[in-house]
């Protein structure tokens, strides 16, 4: 069963950026840019996990998070705070409330969804698929480790990111600023042509011999994950 998430962000560009990412990641989103009607959505059905800003219009995020701690309904929901306030007075202060977890803006998107996921398998065990298979191709999210046809394929750490978040959405075609921003996270700058070096020594590691090839090149646009990969392929007619 997916795990749903929601954001309660005033920051437009933020809300989306999250909300691209997380639905990447496999996760149904929610979304409210007010204290006020965050509270009223949450009565009405809670969510696996929510991401919250600490300044919001209506109702600040603080006092949304003590509410909700107040709540038997919603007692244990995990809330990762988001805020610009950096100060060791502030961080204590929102995990006082009942924060779970607090992260400070601007942050990594891959930090924010490793935090994400790490919260739901303590929470929502059930909700966390600890592996991503395809054909002859294992991804396990626990151990760190990719295996084809049973072959340990050893990756380093950025192409063990790039694998996982384009397996996570088969048949999606990704720029390579899109990759960039879910791979590397949106603050780090460097040239988009770093995705085709990571991507050219994923294909190494994984296609050995005469192997076929899991990852899709879109000619003008990026790559994606193979959505027929491991598939039987078609008789053909002269078959």
């Amino acid at each position: 069963m997916t795990a749903r998430i929601m954001i309660v962000e005033d920051e437009e560009p933020l809300t989306l950026l999250l909300r691209y990412n997380l639905e990447a990641e496999g996760y149904a989103v929610d979304t409210s840019a007010r204290g006020d009607e965050a509270e009223v959505k949450l009565k009405e059905a809670a969510p696996d996990l929510i991401v919250l800003d600490w300044m919001l219009p209506g109702m600040s995020g603080i006092e949304l998070c003590r509410r909700l701690r107040a709540r038997p309904e919603t007692e244990r929901l995990p809330i990762i705070m988001l805020t610009a306030r950096g100060e060791e007075s502030e961080r204590i202060r929102g995990l006082a409330t009942g924060a779970d977890d607090y992260i400070v803006k601007p942050f990594s998107v891959p930090e924010l969804v490793a935090r994400i996921r790490a919260l739901l398998r303590r929470a929502r065990p059930e909700r966390i698929a600890g592996k991503l298979a395809a054909g002859d191709l294992e991804l396990d999210r626990e151990t760190r480790r990719v295996s084809r046809t049973g072959r340990e394929v050893h990756l380093g750490p950025t192409e063990f990111r790039l694998l996982e978040f384009l397996m996570q959405s088969p048949g999606r075609v990704f720029s390579r600023e899109q990759l960039l921003d879910g791979v590397w996270g949106r603050d780090v700058y460097i040239d988009e042509r770093t995705v085709d070096v990571h991507v050219g020594r994923l294909r190494r590691a994984l296609n050995r011999g005469r192997a076929s090839d899991p990852i899709r090149t879109v000619r003008g646009t990026g790559y994606s994950f193979d959505e027929r990969f491991g598939r039987e392929e078609p008789l053909s007619k002269s078959a």
